[in-house]
């Protein structure tokens, strides 16, 4: 399965390292899809509409218009029930690198398809300087 939406992705190097273990060790054959069409950028580089990992970011399903705060994050730190989603989930992978205005898509429980407007970053590491160099 081709995860895809219409923005260009943005990734820190550090981010693309770290997710890149995941595609060497077989994990989430999607995310090397992901990590295929994202550019890459210094920490410093990215702009601060981007959702990174650990960023916090409000999105609003088309459907309903329902509004959630989120946070894509490695597996081991996800809580899906707070808003805390794995960077290996679809919904995880379909978000993290999409700048603010842009549209995720992706295949809920079931195969039903989630189509999401990103509104805004609350919070991004590398806006507050909090990434390693």
């Amino acid at each position: 399965m081709r995860v895809s939406n219409q923005a260009r992705r943005k990734l820190t190097e550090l981010d693309f390292v770290r997710l890149s273990k995941f595609t060497a060790a077989g994990a989430a054959p999607q995310l090397a899809d992901v990590l295929d069409e994202a550019e890459v950028l210094p920490s410093q580089g990215i702009p601060c509409d981007v959702v990174t990992m650990y960023a916090q970011f409000t999105i609003r399903e088309l459907e309903s218009q329902r509004r959630q705060v989120l946070v894509i994050c490695y597996p081991d730190d996800a809580e899906p029930a707070e808003g805390y989603i794995s960077v290996l989930s679809p919904a995880g992978m379909a978000l993290l690198g999409l700048p603010v205005g842009s549209t995720g898509r992706w295949c809920g429980p079931g195969g039903a398809e989630r189509v999401v407007h990103i509104e805004g970053i609350l919070f991004q590491p590398e806006a507050s300087g909090d990434y390693v160099t």
